[in-house]
């Protein structure tokens, strides 16, 4: 059995599920948060939701590239990595800071509910882990 294959498809299988549970606990905290609170609020949580997942999107192509770099020049005495994967590790936050800041001052969206929101990747990842734990690979069986 090739261990270090399922354990890469393991934690693939991981990462789609961090993605997918950031938008569906965004979507729900955005129902729920306009259902008793306001629309503006709900709307914030769904928007800071949708900037969580494309970090969580950014950041997963940016690791990738660097482990891809890393690993076609593991021999090489030294390894260089493309500026620009450096480049998308930081400038996601400034994105997300531009796009934040954009929305609150032309569609007054609550910033506290568009922080909320973007909990929701850590939520998210809490949750599968959580699900890691209850159910087991058949790896460690």
């Amino acid at each position: 059995m090739d261990v270090s294959g399922t354990s890469a498809a393991q934690s693939e299988l991981t990462e789609r599920r961090i993605a997918r549970f950031t938008l569906v606990l965004g979507c729900a905290a955005s129902v729920i948060a306009s259902y008793f609170f306001s629309l503006r609020a709900g709307a914030g949580l769904l928007i800071g939701a949708v900037l969580a997942w494309g970090n969580f999107r950014w950041l997963e192509r940016a690791m990738d590239s660097i482990a891809r770099a890393s690993t076609a020049q593991a021999n090489s005495p030294e390894a260089r990595v493309p500026v620009s994967s450096y480049f998308g590790l930081f400038a996601r936050y400034a994105l997300i800071a531009v796009v934040v800041y954009g929305i609150f001052s032309e569609f007054r969206i609550p910033v506290l509910s568009m922080v909320v929101g973007l909990c929701a990747l850590g939520a998210a990842a809490m949750l599968a882990g959580l699900l890691e734990v209850l159910s087991p690979s058949s790896e460690s069986r």
